[in-house]
């Protein structure tokens, strides 16, 4: 049983359930996936294996390497492995849905074009920038236990690109409130990718409308060490030893694989 499967049985059990519903497609994005091939790729260019059912084309993709030999029934196919994030990404607007573990597991089901497009564009929204003088930081309050933890699930996935992070309410100048989730140590060039986790929190954590200011802060700063003291501690994971990507498309997040 995968995560996937276990998103995916949860999501099954309630149609009503939205909640369950956005846990599988946060689960689907970050998971990597196994994208059949109809043969080896030509440098960074691929040709999904696909199929059609009632005028609609889908890829095949598979959560476990094994699953999709199983399908394929053999023990090696062509593929790209990929997160299900760049998958989406890659689809969208491709009028292409994806087809997920079909015959070889519990969660296999068909997610049509429209929601690839829709799990894309989710993951592509930009955050806004703001500017706001501080004029007092306080704990959190009243966030809902959905919010929390989608941000610890969120951050968990993003280990090395801080140290540390604190969630705390703030009032800006002007009286104006809301919260914010500062970033300690934040290494150079991680901002956006950390600002980005933060805004997919908040829309799979199922909240309409929800806000969330987002800092970056040096250790040992005097703000920094005001947020300490008032907010809630969230620790990233220690990175592991980066391993050498593969030669497979996708393996590489800088360079992406395009379709034929």
């Amino acid at each position: 049983m995968t995560e996937i499967d276990r998103a995916h049985g949860a999501m099954a059990a309630n149609d009503e359930d939205d909640i369950a519903r956005l846990r599988f497609y946060e689960r689907l994005a970050e998971s990597e996936v196994f994208l059949l091939l109809e043969k080896e790729a030509e440098g960074d260019r691929i040709t999904p294996a696909t199929f059609e059912v009632e005028d609609q084309s889908y890829v095949l993709i598979f959560d476990r390497e094994a699953r999709m030999s199983e399908f394929y029934g053999k023990d090696i196919a062509p593929y790209a492995a990929l997160s299900g994030r760049a998958m989406a990404q890659m689809l969208e607007g491709q009028n292409m849905g994806m087809a997920l573990n079909m015959g070889v597991a519990p969660s296999a089901m068909l997610i049509p074009a429209e929601a690839v497009d829709w799990l894309a564009q989710t993951l592509g929204r930009d955050p806004e920038e703001v500017e706001g003088q501080i004029t007092e930081l306080t704990p959190p309050r009243g966030l809902p236990d959905s919010l929390l933890q989608a941000l610890d699930r969120k951050l968990a996935t993003a280990a090395g690109l801080a140290v540390e992070a604190y969630l705390c309410g703030v009032t800006y100048e002007g009286g104006g409130r809301g919260h914010m989730l500062a970033f300690v140590g934040t290494i150079e060039g991680a901002e956006a990718a950390l600002t980005a986790a933060v805004n997919e929190a908040l829309v799979f954590s199922g909240i309409d409308a929800g806000m969330l200011d987002v800092a970056h802060l040096e250790g040992g700063d005097p703000v920094s060490e005001r947020i300490a003291k008032v907010g809630l501690r969230f620790d990233l994971p220690t990175p592991q030893m980066p391993s050498q990507p593969g030669a497979n498309p996708g393996m590489d997040p800088a360079k992406p694989p395009k379709l034929h």
